[in-house]
């Protein structure tokens, strides 16, 4: 039963090497969408294109079913698959800064690597104002500390600070995502017929 490295099923040692292959396959499956051009990204916030929020919507949702299914068919034991710590001040204040940075540049982290490796001018000036940030957070982390791990909120999911039923809260995100499409393009028809 799933998760297959702290099971035993597939050695520790290749953890670095699925790491790699899963980060190729990602990176070839942004660059084969389109999501290496910051036109289409920034096409979610004018309103124009919102393919980006589809796919990472749709990605979420799949998921989220999936891990559900498996838990449910006893394939995989959800309890030990790690929950990333949640700190409110921080998740915040650098949601804050990344979505300024999103909505300025036409790129998140992710995609922004991906056309670095294409070689576009925009994403490297992007990736080198990312790496300016990190160098600057690392000198004021003795002052950004407290803002960094403040509000500790622990090891929750959205399920569990909602106190919903798994079931009931992923059959709601459907719905959720559903009407999200269904709005997304009534939005898109109209500034195509502002703008075109």
């Amino acid at each position: 039963m799933g998760p297959l490295i702290p099971n035993d099923i597939i050695p520790f040692e290749w953890n670095s090497i699925i790491a790699i292959v899963i980060g190729i396959f990602f990176g070839f499956i942004l660059e084969a969408s389109g999501f290496s051009s910051s036109r289409k990204l920034a096409g979610v916030f004018y309103g124009y294109d919102f393919a980006v929020l589809k796919v990472f919507f749709t990605a979420a949702l799949v998921s989220a079913i999936g891990i559900l299914y498996l838990d449910y068919l006893g394939y995989l034991d959800m309890s030990m698959l790690y929950i990333h710590p949640t700190y409110l001040w921080g998740a915040i204040i650098g949601g804050a800064i990344m979505g300024i940075g999103f909505v300025a540049a036409g790129f998140c982290p992710g995609t922004s690597l991906c056309a670095v490796a294409i070689g576009k001018i925009d994403a490297i000036v992007y990736v080198f104002g990312i790496m300016i940030g990190i160098f600057i957070f690392s000198q004021l982390y003795g002052l950004l500390d407290p803002i960094h791990n403040g509000y500790f909120q622990g090891y929750v999911t959205l399920m569990d600070s909602l106190d919903f039923d798994p079931y009931w809260f992923i059959f709601l995100f459907t719905i959720a995502a559903v009407i999200i499409f269904a709005f997304s393009d009534l939005i898109r028809k109209r500034v195509k017929k502002v703008f075109y």
